[in-house]
């Protein structure tokens, strides 16, 4: 029996291993990087379903058991993230004698500076922080079937990526538009049904997990798509219960390491014939027990939401256009869910026929907009694309961008990680005042397509608030300028409601859509 103990960091990754000597002492591995045990072990029968492996890694009095998976040829796989710093020490078990009881230990040391921890909900409920405690400010956007393309297509928007403001990315693992990629499992026969849901084909998810990790090397977290309803012919998301069990413990097995991953466990569920509400909470029970790493964990709809209350559901993953046409109504939805919501689909920049795929990029940008004001966060995609059709899009294949939107959202992301922490919470929302922030240090007003000429001051604040001054800036969201206004606010109460300053009681606008107006207190 050999076995052999690999790093995976923030290089990307590394290439397939193959069983080595067990050396003496395992690499120093970071804090949130990958510890991930090689072990050799029977390749006849059905691995998948015939041998159990997993280890139990231990440090200061702290137990996490990780699953392990079958990789072909033999080579089994154990892959550990540390949360913690210092030394850690693990033992395998298995109902295959070879692969049980082996033991081992390595070192966790400080995360380099390109390790970006694993994002979780913040402490108040309604953000995202890394686990260093960074905010985390999410401008996603969604390629289906990015992963699944020619390896120069790949490249391709994984360059485009690179200068794009996105750092989120929603991504399917399963096919659903043209793709080279699309026999997750192993082929049986020449049939778009011919193919054994007990025997995944290695190579397919190697190639995805390989994607999942060149995000990481851009700082994007990957949003992994598990199941959708486009693709019946094949059938993939249409298994029996037992095979998506299945397949959900292999990829948490394969994947929850990954520090830059996210589950989405489908796309347009309601649109899942074959499957009950009944069964994605099991799955997603599943899902749970097989991800020690407790990555986040959502699920998207078309028509019927999901009950995002549900003790499984890190955050809402919502399709709704009109939810952020104003502030309202985007509050409404982490009002009803009490948890992070971000709004990932809400109509495409694009120039299709689909009524789904063809907003301009104010339009793209303007629901943004709204959308932090309601203190929720916005996806991103378009369908600019040959012959009109969304397949072969940025949308369905990844590729280059040709919207005008990304710039304009590159500019509103860098207004996010200027802002408060963790985020912008609306404020007095019911009231109609139209203004996110945090009370008494920062506000946004936002006019959207209104094109005032002037703005009467005006903050929430009752009495025994404190009064503060504070700075304005003028913020063009379309041409991407911040303009000062000179001088200070120094806010007094104005009736019992609202607080303001009676020597400068208005500020010029310039009297075109798409303003703003920020307060900094001084």
């Amino acid at each position: 029996m050999r076995v052999s103990r690999r790093t995976m960091m923030g290089s990307g990754l590394a290439a397939a291993a193959t069983p080595a000597v067990a050396r003496t002492r395992a690499p120093a591995i970071e804090r949130w990087g990958i510890h991930e045990l090689t072990l050799d072990g029977p390749s006849d029968g059905n691995p998948f379903d015939d041998v159990e492996i997993a280890a139990t890694f231990r440090h200061d009095g702290r137990s996490i058991r990780v699953p392990g998976f079958y990789d072909g040829d033999g080579i089994y796989r154990i892959r550990f993230s540390p949360p913690e710093t210092g030394p850690w020490d693990w033992t395998t078990e298995s109902n295959i004698a070879p692969l049980n009881g082996k033991v081992g230990r390595f070192d966790c040391i400080a995360p380099s500076p390109g390790n970006h921890s694993p994002v979780r909900v913040s402490p108040d409920g309604f953000h995202f922080v890394h686990a260093d405690g960074t905010p985390f400010r999410q401008i996603g956007t969604t390629c289906y079937s990015w992963a699944l393309q020619s390896d120069a297509k790949c490249a391709q928007t994984l360059e485009t990526l690179r200068s794009a403001p996105f750092n989120k990315l929603r991504m399917l693992v399963f096919p659903n538009v043209p793709s080279v990629a699309t026999n997750p499992f192993v082929r049986t026969g020449t049939g778009s049904r011919d193919w054994d849901p007990t025997r995944f084909d290695p190579a397919y998810f190697r190639r995805y997990e390989d994607r999942i990790l060149r995000l990481r090397q851009l700082g994007i977290q990957a949003d992994v798509i598990l199941f959708h309803p486009y693709d019946e012919a094949r059938g993939y998301s249409d298994m029996r219960r037992t095979d998506d069990e299945r397949y959900v413990r292999y990829v948490a097995a394969r994947w929850g390491a990954y520090r830059n991953l996210w589950w989405s466990m489908a796309n347009e569920w309601d649109l899942v014939k074959s499957k009950s509400v009944d069964d994605w909470d099991h799955l997603f029970r599943v899902l749970v027990a097989a991800d020690p790493h407790d990555r986040l964990r959502s699920i998207h709809q078309i028509r019927r939401y999901y009950d995002h209350r549900k003790p499984w559901i890190t955050h809402a993953s919502v399709q709704n256009g009109p939810a952020v046409m104003d502030d309202i109504r985007a509050a409404q939805h982490r009002e009803f869910a009490l948890k992070p919501v971000v709004f990932d689909e809400v109509v495409y920049e694009g120039d299709s026929d689909q009524r789904w795929a063809n907003l301009t990029g104010q339009q793209m940008v303007e629901r943004f907009w709204w959308g932090l004001m309601g203190g929720t966060y916005v996806g991103h995609s378009e369908t600019f694309a040959p012959d009109r059709n969304p397949d072969f899009s940025w949308l369905g294949q990844g590729g280059t961008l040709r919207g005008t939107s990304p710039p304009r959202l590159a500019f509103l992301r860098k207004i996010m990680e200027e802002g408060p922490v963790p985020g912008i919470d609306p404020i007095e929302h019911w009231w109609d005042y139209h203004i996110g922030g945090q009370p008494h240090e920062y506000y946004l007003k936002y006019f959207g397509s209104a094109q005032p000429k002037s703005w009467r001051v005006t903050l929430p604040g009752r009495d025994k608030d404190p009064k503060h001054s504070f700075r304005a800036d003028i913020i063009d969201t379309w041409n991407m300028t911040v303009t000062p206004v000179p001088g200070v606010f120094t806010m007094q109460q104005r009736n019992q409601y609202d607080v303001h300053d009676p020597a400068r009681p208005e500020i010029a606008l310039p009297g075109k859509p798409w303003i703003a107006l920020r307060f900094i207190k001084v």
